[in-house]
């Protein structure tokens, strides 16, 4: 299955479609879409899961991961989320994270994703912040588990 990086607006429709569906598509728009790279995985050339990742410094946090209805099980979010997440290794990142909906840990726990003790709710959903912390020199290592959402 071909996975490429694809337009914040071809990620958008994804995201409304799948995630959102009874809101306005502004709902799942980011103020920072700009400076992520999306990241779309397709089946006979139709787009059927999207994810966005946003690294900044040695950080990275992928959002807005979504996969059609119909196409879920199937395994595409799970290549598609492998992929991602190793771009975000390649780039040296010292932590991935996400906000996981409390149902989905399981999920990216299969991923090495970790709770981290923090969660929240938005839009009547729970989340649970879920990370990969990656082995750093003594020297620059620090961890901070605040983000926002």
């Amino acid at each position: 299955m071909p996975i490429q990086q694809i337009t914040k607006e071809q990620a958008w429709q994804l995201r409304h479609e799948v995630m959102w569906p009874d809101r306005e598509l502004d709902y799942v728009q980011l103020k920072n879409d700009d400076q992520g790279a999306h990241y779309g995985l397709f089946v006979d050339r139709q787009l059927v899961s999207v994810l966005s990742l946003f690294i900044d410094n040695n950080e990275a946090q992928f959002r807005k991961f979504a996969t059609l209805a119909h196409q879920q099980g199937q395994g595409y979010g799970s290549q598609l989320l492998a992929y991602v997440i190793q771009q975000a290794e390649q780039a040296g990142v010292r932590r991935i994270y996400c906000n996981a909906r409390t149902e989905k840990t399981g999920f990216y726990s299969k991923f090495g994703l970790l709770p981290t003790g923090d969660s929240f709710v938005r839009g009547g959903k729970s989340y649970v912040i879920m990370e990969r912390v990656y082995a750093a020199s003594f020297s620059t290592s620090h961890h901070d588990s605040s983000s926002e959402a």
